[in-house]
């Protein structure tokens, strides 16, 4: 007790003990205040399920059925993950009336907070892809321009044409173009496959390579056109035919124009 009381009484005992007792409260705070925001973050998840499940049983539960199970007209969305709902309500491809048509991009029907909403309920039904941050996105500075252009010719071109600027496939459907189309919505689509499109996982396309191929999207987007009318970007076929299509017309205009001035 006297060890104790000589300390007591030392010059730099009060700033001491005053200095504890500050990293007691701060650590105290600290801990309250995470605890308040896990709580907080928690509650606000379980409030976006609930609301996103309302949403659900209301504009999608007559095709994809009550529990997201699929129907024979829809298919399940248990394990699409939120990124899957993001780019197809996202873009407005879904809800759609005919399930039988390709689903084409529209105004969307629900707005952002809704669309957040709906994919953290199907979301949590199962483990899928999740929709891609900004810290994940950073394609101008992780991205390669050449890259992406090497790896879109090889992967996508077929498709969207090499110019990204879409494309007919087989049985009346068609590969969009990707002008205007977001980063997060590439990259979703990349990871999610919707309709006709292969899912590139990151074992056949790194996370690095979408990178790539975002940037070099975005660098086509840009592009001038300095021949004038683009036609699409789709080579010389196009060019060929209008050339062909309004030379043979005016030749044809000049010929019956000269024919009726012989009369």
């Amino acid at each position: 007790m006297k060890r104790l009381s000589h300390y007591r009484r030392h010059r730099f005992a009060g700033p001491v003990l005053l200095l504890f007792a500050l990293f007691m409260v701060g650590t105290t705070f600290s801990v309250a205040t995470a605890s308040t925001r896990q709580s907080s973050s928690v509650l606000s998840r379980s409030t976006s399920i609930a609301e996103g499940q309302q949403i659900f049983l209301k504009g999608c539960s007559s095709c994809h059925g009550l529990n997201a199970e699929g129907t024979k007209i829809a298919p399940s969305l248990i394990g699409v993950g939120a990124a899957s709902v993001d780019f197809q309500v996202g873009t407005g491809r879904m809800p759609m009336a005919d399930m039988s048509v390709q689903a084409m991009r529209k105004k969307p029907a629900y707005n952002a907070d809704q669309v957040a909403a709906l994919a953290a309920y199907v979301a949590s039904l199962a483990p899928g892809p999740a929709i891609p941050g900004g810290e994940i996105l950073n394609y101008e500075r992780d991205g390669s321009t050449a890259q992406g252009g090497e790896l879109f010719r090889t992967n996508c071109a077929m498709c969207h044409n090499f110019a990204a600027q879409g494309g007919a496939l087989s049985q009346g459907k068609s590969a969009p173009s990707l002008m205007g189309v977001t980063p997060t919505q590439i990259y979703e689509a990349m990871i999610t496959g919707p309709q006709s499109m292969p899912v590139f996982s990151d074992k056949i396309i790194t996370p690095a390579e979408k990178l790539s191929i975002i940037k070099w999207i975005k660098a086509a987007e840009t592009e001038p056109s300095l021949g004038g009318a683009s036609l699409g970007r789709v080579g010389p076929v196009t060019e060929g035919l209008l050339g062909w299509t309004l030379g043979l017309g005016l030749l044809i205009g000049v010929a019956v124009w000269l024919a009726t001035k012989a009369r």
